[in-house]
């Protein structure tokens, strides 16, 4: 009997045995599996003004907009975006050790820092220029084809020691238009030539004593619409970038770190692809979203370039934002450092084949 039992039993633990084991073969594979994307931040800066504008639809977007469709991602990416300062924008790509992984600025600026270069990489033009002429009375409307008619008058000209000065000087060259510079509205004129004078953009004004005035967007817009106190409003009399040509003139950059653009070609990509959509975007943008989402990320205590004051859909679209990517646009960089090293030789350098990407 007990013989009889211990089979029994034995038997039972044998079956018992084999169902564990069953079981075990259906259950699912618990090997770990492949580890996540790495997470990476990177930095992204701007000056406040047109060049911000082009990084609206990546702010609100967080990044994701431009994110790729592969399903295993090696990174993943968070991108901390500052809008500084303009006047301290080289700041954040210079010194040892730059706090931009990505940075726009002027063109002219990345030239004569970055131009080597060795740490940061030319990745495409922004902006396109911002510049309109305003006059008052019955002047007319300058083009191209009648820019020799500023002969003899004055133009109020705002930064007229930087780009938009340079701009504007290198345009008169290339039409074979001379010019001088006058210390103020008050000297005499040359009748012969335009004469170029330096204003600060509060002081032009219908009364400034100049027959032309260029000035940057979004002032030129805020200009021509008048106030209370301006009762003779000026008018639109041109558009720089037309009249240079070639769909405006290479005005800011995208520069990137090398390091990341080795590293990380898929924030390149994503990078890239947020600013080359960003000219559909600020079409159909409304001015009160833009103004909200520029300043979530402005230094803290900056005046706002714009506001609801002076920006309207109209003068977003006059910012002239387009990304082209810097295969696609070293030949009109070139030209136009050349241009612009040809007024003013410390203004520019013609930068080394490797700052282009």
């Amino acid at each position: 009997m007990k013989k009889l039992f211990a089979a029994f039993t034995a038997a039972l633990l044998a079956a018992a045995t084999l169902s564990l084991g069953a079981c075990e073969l259906s259950l699912p594979d618990k090997t770990p599996g492949p580890a996540g994307p790495e997470a990476v931040t990177l930095s992204v800066y701007a000056p406040d003004g047109a060049p911000a504008l082009a990084l609206a639809n990546f702010i609100e977007d967080k990044g994701t907009a431009a994110r790729s469709a592969d399903p295993q991602p090696t990174h993943a990416f968070t991108y901390d975006i500052h809008v500084v300062d303009a006047n301290t924008i080289v700041s954040y790509v210079t010194g040892e050790a730059p706090a931009a992984d990505f940075c726009i600025l002027p063109l002219n600026a990345a030239s004569l820092k970055l131009g080597t270069g060795e740490v940061y990489k030319m990745a495409g033009t922004v902006t396109n220029g911002n510049l309109y002429f305003l006059t008052t009375g019955e002047n007319p409307v300058l083009t191209k084809d009648n820019l020799n008619t500023l002969a003899g008058k004055k133009l109020g000209v705002v930064q007229l020691p930087n780009v938009p000065g340079l701009t504007l000087r290198a345009t008169l060259s290339d039409n074979g238009i001379p010019f001088t510079v006058l210390e103020s509205a008050q000297a005499d004129a040359d009748a012969e030539k335009v004469n170029l004078v330096p204003f600060a953009p509060d002081n032009v004004t219908p009364a400034g004593g100049c027959d032309y005035y260029l000035v940057p967007e979004p002032a030129a817009s805020a200009k021509v619409k008048g106030t209370a106190s301006s009762p003779k409003p000026f008018k639109e009399a041109g558009d720089l970038q037309a009249i240079y040509g070639e769909g405006g003139y290479p005005q800011a950059v995208l520069v990137v770190k090398n390091s990341v653009a080795e590293q990380y070609a898929d924030a390149l990509d994503e990078v890239g692809t947020a600013l080359s959509r960003s000219e559909d975007y600020l079409k159909n943008a409304e001015p009160s979203k833009l103004i909200e989402l520029l300043a979530s990320k402005r230094t803290e205590g900056l005046t706002p370039s714009f506001n609801a004051n002076n920006l309207t859909k109209a003068v977003v679209a006059k910012c002239s934002v387009r990304y082209t990517p810097a295969k696609d646009c070293k030949a009109a960089v070139l030209a136009f450092l050349q241009k612009l090293i040809a007024v003013d030789p410390t203004s520019a350098k013609a930068p080394a084949d490797k700052f282009f990407l």
